[in-house]
């Protein structure tokens, strides 16, 4: 079965919409920054304001030179930070080579780190607290999962990539001891002794390395659930982790590239953005 994101994030924006259509007085406002003229962040931020336009959500628009210096940068958010009318600000990443990204994460205010970067948000997902804000990828995928009715209790969760933005708080979020959760969760890296006979161990098997068709039809068992993350450009098209037409057979479930938990991760993006209003309302 193919779990279809696309539906699904429509369906998340839709119910989205309504609620802001409700809303009395200003509007929900997302801040995007930009720093420099890489052209994958600006089709990225392009994709999540035509999102943010369709739902309701303003957008802002922070687009700063290459040659912006970190206190510059610093500045620009704290002025955001200040903002009131302001609930969500959103760093498009890579930054330029002078600029430390963490620095940059960490001056972000909480409250506003729709994207869930921040270190606090961070430990907040690891203890289990609901306060902060979930990365949207990770996020995303556990929405994914329950829509499919997808049971992850006691699961062997095998994660193939250990990213700060996927793979590290994906697994934070499954281990945790409650509904939707509560996986054995293995996570993998390129240095991983054994990869394939681990991957075929899995019952949920997660690849989020930006490799493109890594994972091939003898790393996964019969009948697992495969999402896959990575996403990759080769000759004008976009490609998974995963070897699709080789593995889809195997499978119960998998997610496609594209059209699986892209989608997902701007439909999360959007929902922290009305959360973070409404905790400031």
């Amino acid at each position: 079965m193919i779990i279809d994101g696309k539906a699904l994030a429509k369906t998340i924006e839709d119910k989205l919409k309504q609620a802001i259509g409700h809303l009395k007085g200003r509007k929900p406002a997302l801040a995007f920054i930009r720093v420099g003229e890489d052209p994958s962040s600006k089709t990225y931020i392009q994709m999540k304001k035509k999102k943010c336009g369709e739902i309701g959500i303003l957008s802002v628009d922070r687009e700063l030179p290459e040659e912006t210096t970190e206190d510059q940068l610093l500045d620009e958010i704290d002025t955001l930070n200040a903002d009131p009318n302001i609930d969500g600000i959103l760093v498009q990443l890579p930054l330029p080579k002078h600029i430390h990204t963490h620095n940059v994460l960490e001056a972000i205010d909480p409250k506003k780190d729709i994207d869930g970067f921040h270190p606090l948000n961070m430990g907040k997902l690891l203890l289990g607290e609901k306060s902060g804000f979930f990365p949207c990828t990770p996020y995303g995928i556990l929405i994914l999962l329950d829509h499919a009715k997808i049971d992850t209790n006691g699961k062997h969760v095998v994660i193939v990539g250990r990213s700060n933005i996927v793979g590290k708080p994906l697994a934070a979020l499954l281990m945790q001891k409650e509904k939707g959760a509560n996986a054995t969760v293995t996570v993998a890296n390129s240095a991983t002794k054994n990869l394939t006979e681990i991957c075929q161990s899995a019952d949920i098997l997660i690849a989020a390395m930006g490799n493109p068709h890594f994972i091939k039809a003898d790393m996964v068992k019969d009948g697992a659930v495969v999402i896959d993350v990575g996403i990759s450009r080769a000759d004008g098209k976009l490609l998974g982790d995963v070897d699709f037409d080789a593995v889809a057979s195997k499978c119960s479930h998998i997610t496609p590239v594209p059209g699986g938990v892209g989608p997902m991760t701007i439909a999360m993006l959007l929902s922290n953005t009305l959360l973070s209003y409404q905790r400031s309302s």
